[in-house]
């Protein structure tokens, strides 16, 4: 596995920001009601996260330590102030739902943790990538809990993503569920707390297997080449 597939796996898998480190509930609990809005912040988030990291990594050597801070939250609200007009320009009425946490990734302790621990330390690179897989990982667990609590919580699936996709978007809604079968609790926000607990049980168990799965095959390749030689 090269460097860099190895940084992008960490970033969005085993350290995920959500599953793992539980950064950035907030939004991911708030906005998570539907796919649409799940996708919205993600971008918005994705943006904010590559454009800062980027711009961290280049100018890490001319920022001074006693100003780090400061530096690092005056660029980040520049990017985040950028996905604000992009999508008050094309995507309007998906902002006015989701404006209050687009507005706050500012202060997302996810995007700031990865600029102080990885941006400002590693090359331009290596920073795109790990702010690449971040933002991945965050999109996964946000439109998982999105597709979740809509499915099961209002019975349809890709509701409204003519906001974001415009009118060629409208026939894509599915009807999966009855009103017999749709869980009302999981559209209300005690409902957000249920289903993130379930999903995240679920993706901690996932990957606990994978890494299970992982550590039992690496002794066996280990063993080969002690094998040929003693041959």
């Amino acid at each position: 596995m090269s460097h860099g597939t190895q940084i992008f796996s960490n970033a969005w898998l085993h350290n995920n920001p959500a599953w793992i480190q539980l950064l950035g509930l907030c939004p991911l609990l708030a906005v998570s009601t539907s796919v649409v809005n799940a996708l919205g912040l993600s971008l918005a988030t994705a943006l904010v996260m590559v454009g800062a990291s980027s711009s961290i990594a280049m100018l890490r050597r001319w920022i001074p330590d006693f100003a780090r801070l400061p530096c690092f939250v005056l660029i980040i609200a520049t990017f985040t102030t950028a996905a604000m007009l992009l999508l008050q320009a094309f995507a309007f009425e998906l902002y006015l739902s989701i404006a209050l946490f687009v507005q706050i990734i500012v202060t997302n302790c996810m995007i700031l943790s990865r600029a102080e621990s990885f941006a400002s330390r590693q090359s331009l690179g290596a920073s795109v990538i790990d702010a690449l897989g971040t933002a991945v990982g965050f999109a996964v667990a946000l439109l998982l809990l999105g597709a979740f609590r809509e499915i099961l919580g209002g019975g349809t699936l890709f509701a409204g993503m003519s906001q974001l996709f415009g009118p060629t978007a409208q026939g894509w809604q599915l009807e999966l569920l009855t009103e017999d079968w749709q869980i009302r609790l999981l559209s209300l926000p005690p409902g957000a707390f249920l289903a993130a607990g379930l999903l995240l049980a679920a993706a901690n168990a996932l990957i606990s297997r994978i890494s299970r799965s992982n550590d039992s095959v690496q002794p066996s390749g280990g063993n080969a080449p002690q094998n040929h030689g003693q041959t």
